[in-house]
């Protein structure tokens, strides 16, 4: 198993993620992965650059780190067919080092260009279709599709790397994780659920299980928890809130009546290392193998030198041993 690293596109600037992508490497982090987003959850995050742009950044401050995109929607705010050419042009520059990841996204994101939001099952159809396209222009053929969700005419990629890049599904629920088993090469999720994990496997699934934990490290309990209830009160809510709220007002109305212990209970907070750990533990007995721990607030180096010193020493030694970096 390894432990990656999560980079906020929500909270961090460009150059503050490309030097933390880098410091993360520094440290012994194996993997990265970058939230794609238009707009921030909460206007109180106050960030929000273009992630293919952050990436050429960070591609060229790592040499060894595994990126990808946790997680990017090829079917609304961006066609598919450029989606592959930017994940294509990614990987050239990585020399090998990205990965996709692709969801059903959020209105929050996806609603900017006009387009009616579809429900679910519809956003699980265009999303298949979406990475049926992305696939065959990294073939490098010239390519007409006519689907019932995107058209791509006499289309040709040629800036391709010398292997594509593996893509990784999201998935929240039993019908997003079997399509991921189905046509991913991996399963994304920020849930630690055993459930998915079985649903995926059971649909065909054999590639990599990525997961996310979001944490807030700071000298002490109670700064580290305003640091949460402020920055990410959105991890209280729950059901499908999250994939159909249209912008960031909308989503600091539903958290109005959130209680503080709605959001702090569920995040792991302080200088405690044991905290950190048992919230990387509930992922990993879940099944994941990959968990991408996010930490909330700008102290990103503070975060990162805590991990360097108390917690990648205890997963080295802990019995359900998560690969990490040595040096």
């Amino acid at each position: 198993m390894q432990l990656g690293v999560g980079l906020s596109s929500e909270e961090l600037s460009p150059m503050s993620i490309v030097r933390t992508a880098a410091l993360a490497e520094e440290v012994g982090f194996r993997a990265a992965w970058i939230s794609d987003h238009f707009h921030p959850w909460i206007d109180a995050q106050g960030e929000s650059p273009f992630v293919w742009s952050v990436l050429g950044g960070v591609a060229r401050a790592t040499d060894r780190i595994r990126v990808g995109t946790g997680v990017t929607c090829p079917i609304m705010r961006m066609h598919p067919a450029v989606i592959a050419q930017a994940a294509a042009t990614t990987q050239c520059l990585f020399d090998g080092r990205f990965w996709l990841g692709v969801g059903t996204g959020e209105a929050l994101n996806e609603h900017v260009v006009g387009e009616k939001w579809p429900e679910a099952s519809v956003r699980l159809a265009m999303l298949a279709e979406a990475c049926e396209v992305i696939r065959t222009l990294w073939t490098g053929r010239q390519v007409s599709h006519h689907g019932e969700y995107f058209n791509v005419e006499s289309a040709r990629l040629y800036t391709l790397p010398e292997t594509s890049p593996l893509i990784f599904m999201s998935a929240l629920g039993r019908k997003s994780a079997e399509l991921a088993g189905q046509i991913g090469d991996g399963l994304v999720s920020t849930r630690p659920s055993r459930n998915l994990v079985d649903w995926y496997t059971a649909s065909g699934g054999r590639g990599p299980r990525l997961a996310q934990v979001k944490v807030a490290w700071a000298a002490n309990v109670a700064d580290a928890e305003d640091l949460a209830f402020a920055r990410w009160p959105t991890a209280g809510l729950e059901g499908e809130l999250s994939q159909d709220l249209p912008t960031p007002r909308h989503f600091e109305d539903a958290v109005a009546a959130l209680r503080r212990s709605d959001v702090v209970d569920k995040i792991a907070c302080g200088p405690d290392a044991g905290k950190h750990l048992d919230a990387i533990r509930q992922f990993a007995d879940a099944g994941f193998d990959e968990i991408y721990v996010t930490q909330i607030g700008p102290d990103q180096e503070g975060f990162l030198r805590f991990y360097e010193h108390e917690v990648l020493p205890e997963i080295r030694n802990a019995s359900w041993n998560i690969g990490i970096d040595s040096t």
